[in-house]
């Protein structure tokens, strides 16, 4: 939740991850696509490549990730191809969501990789705080219009 406040502070959406080796952060992320401009900036994607990057590697083997929205199908993507074991993701995006809402690529058997997942950590606050965002951007939205 911390990367998600980081984010938040940014002005992106607040959404935070962290990849876990055998108790220790290897890699942290946050989103940064408005501040980078660039599309395939979401926190597991940072979080993976800080991770792999910290360990020389790109299995990111014996590792566990944790983010507070359910991964969109490219994230899912980058979590199976890592071979990450373990997701542990706060609430689910039903818009986005590739780990049950829309998709579940976590247990398509078509996948050489299956990845474990727990669902629901922190998610109430977690929801609270992507709902409390995008209340306020629209609220800024209507502000900017009635000026």
């Amino acid at each position: 939740m911390a990367e998600a406040d980081i984010a938040h502070s940014l002005g992106e959406v607040p959404i935070g991850a962290v990849v876990v080796f055998e108790g220790e952060i290897i890699g942290r992320g946050h989103n940064l696509r408005e501040t980078s401009n660039d599309p395939t900036t979401h926190a597991e994607m940072v979080a993976i490549r800080q991770a792999a990057e910290k360990i020389d590697h790109w299995r990111l083997l014996e590792t566990t990730l944790y983010v507070t929205l359910e991964p969109c199908v490219m994230c899912m993507g980058a979590i199976i191809l890592a071979r990450i074991p373990q997701l542990v993701y706060a609430c689910r995006d039903p818009r986005a969501g590739a780990v049950g809402s829309i998709y579940d690529f976590a247990q398509d058997e078509r996948f050489n990789h299956k990845v474990e997942v727990t669902e629901g950590v922190l998610g109430e606050e977690c929801s609270q705080m992507l709902s409390g965002f995008f209340k306020e951007l629209r609220a800024g939205k209507k502000s900017k219009k009635t000026l």
